[in-house]
């Protein structure tokens, strides 16, 4: 028993190199294992902003045809606003 307890304090003390080396292999482990779900998570993540970003660029280009047609309405009511009223007189 005398000789377990050595290797114990051996661990125990492992160098801050040894310790990162140690965290990093753990973290590599976990994204090797969970990788396909994070593959799907970013795929959906990407799709989600690409869908968004097609939204308000179709929005905009709704919004300034629009914007032309109420030009185009503007300038026939200048058009009739020059002309003045139509009356009776001036039919």
């Amino acid at each position: 028993m005398a000789e377990k307890e050595p290797g114990r304090a051996a661990k125990a003390t492992l160098t801050a190199a040894e310790m990162q080396l140690l965290r990093r292999r753990q973290e590599l482990d976990y994204f090797q294992k969970n990788a396909a779900r994070i593959r799907s998570r970013n795929l959906l993540t990407g799709l989600g902003i690409g869908a968004f970003v097609v939204g308000i660029f179709s929005y905009t280009i709704l919004s300034v045809k629009q914007e032309r047609i109420v030009e185009e309405l503007d300038e026939e009511a200048r058009i009739h606003i020059i002309r003045g009223p139509r009356t009776g007189a001036n039919s």
